[in-house]
């Protein structure tokens, strides 16, 4: 699954400040939860996740503390989200199959996943990850970026393995990226899981202590059409005001 002056200014200056318009996108209304993940710049892998909620039509109010966590070892790219990519400068990376970023953007939530019972009290939809549960991460495959049994996943080279024995997938949430619709190579098998340790990046998801994503997915709650923010702080600032965040 899977110049420095230059670089500078295209990290610092036109890129976020280009990126100000934002094609139009808002937070849907009915999004009254939502995960927000920053860091430093695109090529970070550190980065801090914070959660937000909101009573219909109300202001946004922090839920919990601000939690360290970390994406890719490339840092981030440009994902297929629910935001318009509209106004992205094109000095911007774009998240593509094997490049070892997370996606940036808004996603939304799609389901938690686990080897074992659904946790108490759960109220996303659960998926059991069995022995023969994988996702595609070969672009070439009709089933690219689908999570599904072995036996029904056709031809494939390559796949995710949706149970581990190195407990990274113990507990997990999927996150709707490259979706509607499926673009063959632009990246796939996103999830929200259990990190290695601290510091330690992955290779295109994010990841974070158990506990800490234990809380999450008890908070989630389907009906508030749960979202994932995910972009480089000064992209977050530049685009907080046009897309109603918090």
């Amino acid at each position: 699954m899977r110049s420095a002056l230059v670089c500078l200014v295209t990290l610092f200056g036109a890129s976020a400040a280009g990126s100000a318009h934002a094609g139009g996108f808002a937070i849907p209304a009915d999004a009254r939860q939502i995960v927000v993940v920053t860091n430093k710049d695109w090529r970070a892998s550190d980065a801090t996740l914070q959660r937000w909620e909101r009573a219909a039509g109300g202001r946004w109010t922090r839920v919990g503390e601000a939690v360290t966590v970390v994406v890719g070892h490339a840092g981030l790219g440009w994902g297929a989200g629910l935001d318009d990519p509209r106004g992205r400068s094109e000095a911007d990376p774009q998240k593509k199959e094997g490049d070892r970023k997370a996606p940036a953007g808004v996603f939304a939530i799609d389901e938690a996943f686990g080897p074992g019972a659904a946790p108490d009290g759960l109220r996303m939809p659960y998926r059991l990850a069995t022995e023969e549960l994988i996702c595609v991460d070969d672009a070439e495959a009709a089933t690219y970026n689908r999570i599904l049994d072995r036996k029904d996943a056709g031809k494939y080279g390559t796949a995710e393995n949706m149970r581990r024995a190195d407990g990274l997938y113990e507990l997990g949430l999927v996150v709707r990226h490259n979706q509607t619709p499926i673009t063959p190579g632009a990246g796939s098998c996103i999830f929200m899981h259990v990190w290695r340790a601290p510091g330690k990046a992955t290779i295109g998801c994010t990841a974070m202590p158990k506990p800490v994503l234990a809380e999450i997915i008890a908070w989630l709650d389907p009906a508030a059409h749960p979202l994932l923010v995910q972009l480089p702080r000064a992209i977050y600032g530049a685009r907080r005001a046009s897309w109603r965040l918090p």
